[in-house]
C-alpha cells in the first residue's frame, strides 16, 4: 500500500471517528427527569395500573433502553396537588401528570383538551387531537407558558356523580356544594351550586361530614375504590359533563427541545399507548364495578331531562361568553366543535346504526 494511499485511510478513520462521537455520546447518555402528578401514589388509572403515570414512566425507560429514566411523584409528594403546570413551567420538574382543565386560571381553552360539557367522546376525541389539529392547538394555547403538551390517558365517559339528596327538577341544586372541576363546574355554578374543586383524597371526608352534598369523580370503579358510595344514595349516570376525559402530559418546552429526537418519539409513542390501554382498562372495570354497585343497593338513574335541557344550555351560554372574550378560545372552539359536527353526522351512519341494531 502506497504511503498518500495509508495517510488518506488513516484520516479517513480519524474523521469518521470524530463524525460518529455525538451519536455514541447520545446513544449513551442517560437522563434523569422528575414528573408530578395531580393524583396521589396508588391511585388506579392516574398513577397504578395500566396506562397510569407510573406505567407511562416504566414503558418511556424500556422503549429507550435506559436512555430517559423518569421519577413519579405522586400529589404532595414533591408539590402540592394543583401546582403542577407552575412547576414545569419553572423547570422544577420536567413533567407533569394531570387534566388540562385544572388550569382554567391560567387559559381558559386549555379546558377543550381535557373534557367539553356534551361534547366528543373516546373515539371523537381522539380523531380531533391526533387528526383534527388538536394537538397543535393545545401545544398553541400552551406556547406563551413554554410548555408542550399530549394526550396520555383517556377514562372514557364519566359519571354526573354522587348527591345525598334526589335531583327532580333544576331548583333542586340550588345550594348545592358540589365538588366537580373543569367548565361543568362553571355551568353548575351558574345554576346557583356552590362548586368546590377537592383533589382525589379529600372528597370521601367532605362528602361523608357534609361538607359538600355531592360529589364527581371519574366512574363506577374509580368512585367505588374512594368509597363514595357509602357517603352518598344516588348515582347520577348521565356523562353530559365528561363524554371522554384526557389525561395530559405537560413538558417544559425547554427541556424537551433537548431531547434527542428518537427520545420523543418515544415518548409520544409511549404516551399514545397509554391513552389507548387506559381507556381499555376502564371500559373493564367500571362495567364490572357497576353492576357491583347496584348489588350493593346503589341508584344509578340518569339525570331528568328537564335538567340536562337547562345544563345544555347553560353550557352554551358559558362557551358563547369565552369566545367572545379571546381569539385563542374561540379559534380552539371552532376547531373543536367543527370537528365534533363531522364526527356526529358520521357516527350517526356508523356507531348509531349498529347500537339500534343490537338493541334490537
Amino acid at each position: 500500500m502506497s504511503l498518500i494511499r495509508r495517510q488518506f485511510l488513516s484520516r479517513a478513520a480519524v474523521g469518521g471517528s470524530v463524525l460518529a462521537a455525538p451519536a455514541i455520546v447520545s446513544a449513551q447518555t442517560k437522563l434523569n427527569w422528575k414528573m408530578t402528578s395531580a393524583y396521589p401514589k396508588g391511585s388506579p388509572f392516574y398513577m397504578d395500573g395500566p396506562g397510569s403515570a407510573t406505567d407511562l414512566a416504566k414503558r418511556i425507560r424500556e422503549m429507550s433502553d435506559g436512555r430517559l429514566i423518569i421519577q413519579v411523584f405522586g400529589a404532595g409528594e414533591l408539590i402540592p396537588a394543583f401546582e403542577g403546570f407552575d412547576a414545569v413551567r419553572a423547570g422544577t420538574v420536567e413533567m407533569n401528570h394531570a387534566n388540562s382543565y385544572f388550569w382554567t386560571g391560567k387559559t381558559f381553552a386549555a379546558q377543550y383538551f381535557t373534557a367539553v360539557p356534551f361534547g366528543m367522546n373516546f373515539q371523537g376525541m381522539n380523531g380531533w387531537l391526533y387528526d383534527g389539529g388538536g394537538i397543535d392547538l393545545w401545544n398553541e394555547v400552551y406556547e406563551p407558558f413554554g410548555l408542550v403538551a399530549m394526550p396520555c390517558g383517556n377514562t372514557g365517559v364519566q359519571m354526573t356523580g354522587w348527591f345525598k339528596k334526589e335531583i327532580k327538577t333544576v331548583a333542586d341544586l340550588k345550594g348545592m356544594k358540589m365538588r366537580i372541576p373543569g367548565l361543568a363546574g362553571k355551568v353548575l355554578a351558574n345554576l346557583g351550586v356552590d362548586v368546590k374543586v377537592l383533589p382525589g383524597g379529600e372528597i370521601f371526608p367532605a362528602l361523608e361530614r357534609g361538607v359538600i352534598d355531592a360529589a364527581e369523580f371519574v366512574g363506577p370503579f374509580q368512585d367505588r375504590r374512594l368509597g363514595l358510595h357509602k357517603a352518598a344514595k344516588y348515582y347520577y349516570t348521565t356523562g353530559w359533563h365528561e363524554s371522554s376525559t384526557v389525561s395530559e402530559l405537560m413538558i417544559n418546552k425547554a427541556a424537551w427541545a433537548k431531547l434527542p429526537k428518537d427520545l420523543q418519539a418515544i415518548v409520544q409513542n409511549a404516551a399514545a399507548a397509554c391513552n389507548v390501554i387506559s381507556e381499555g382498562w376502564c371500559q373493564r372495570n367500571n362495567s364490572e364495578a357497576m353492576e357491583d354497585l347496584k348489588k350493593q343497593g346503589v341508584i344509578a338513574r340518569p339525570l331528568p331531562d328537564e335538567v340536562i335541557k337547562a345544563l345544555r344550555a347553560e353550557t352554551q351560554k358559558v362557551l358563547a361568553d369565552a369566545v367572545a372574550k379571546d381569539a385563542l378560545t374561540k379559534k380552539v372552539h371552532d376547531s373543536y366543535f367543527g370537528f365534533k359536527a363531522k364526527f356526529d353526522r358520521w357516527a350517526e351512519v356508523s356507531e348509531e346504526a349498529f347500537h339500534v341494531t343490537v338493541r334490537g
